[in-house]
């Protein structure tokens, strides 16, 4: 059986289309369900349709809280009675009750090396920061903000002609490695959450998770 899943997503959809080609190849055993976006000219969409995945805008500006439009698309997700719920690019700070309900079967990707950089702009604070490296986080989603326990984190240098465009782009191709292969590992039940903690073959994950390298399947 393959892993039920429903996508959210804001914008483009990049790594949307990374996990669509991936599971068409049989990479990882996944069956996208449904896309959901508040956006509703977001190009994720589009990509969505094209694979022939069930769409869905729902914007956030139609609810007067941030409550009534988190109930409104919990009941939309559950429709499709998926066992992980995937955030590509889904720019809303969820609701407590929200992220409880999906709570250890909903994933996020942050453009950081958690805890650095929580929130946005991250490539241009790095910078600014003067840090030597950067890159890209998956976490399990809890009520804080990019505060879930990380899985897998994948790492570019710095360069001094680097630029918060040029550092996107290269963090950009981490986050299409490592976000299937954390979506594949939840689909083999490889990946657990318990208490608050990220588990993969039943050992307890660091604080920032394993780091990736072209070895890891």
């Amino acid at each position: 059986m393959k892993l039920a899943v429903v996508v959210l997503i804001s914008g483009s959809g990049s790594n949307l289309q990374a996990l669509i080609d991936q599971s068409l190849h049989g990479a990882i055993d996944v069956e996208i369900k449904a896309v959901i976006s508040n956006k509703s000219d977001a190009y994720g969409l589009e990509r969505a349709k094209s694979a022939g995945i069930p769409a869905h805008a729902l914007s956030h500006k139609d609810f007067d809280s941030r409550d009534s439009f988190d109930n409104a698309l919990q009941s939309l997700i559950d429709q499709y009675n998926p066992e992980l719920v995937v955030l590509a690019g889904f720019m809303r700070i969820l609701t407590e009750d929200f992220t409880r309900h999906y709570e250890g079967r909903m994933l996020n990707i942050h453009p950081s090396l958690l805890p650095k950089f929580k929130g946005l702009d991250t490539h241009k604070r790095a910078i600014e920061a003067n840090e030597k490296e950067h890159g890209v986080s998956v976490h399990f989603v809890s009520a804080e903000l990019d505060a879930g326990a990380v899985i897998l984190q994948a790492k570019t240098n710095i360069e001094a002609n680097d630029t918060p465009e040029t550092l996107a782009n290269k963090v950009h191709a981490l986050e299409h490695k490592i976000y299937p292969l954390s979506v594949h590992w939840f689909a083999q039940k490889r990946l657990t959450f318990d208490n608050g903690k990220a588990f993969l073959d039943n050992k307890a994950l660091p604080t920032t998770g394993i780091t990736y390298h072209t070895d890891l399947s």
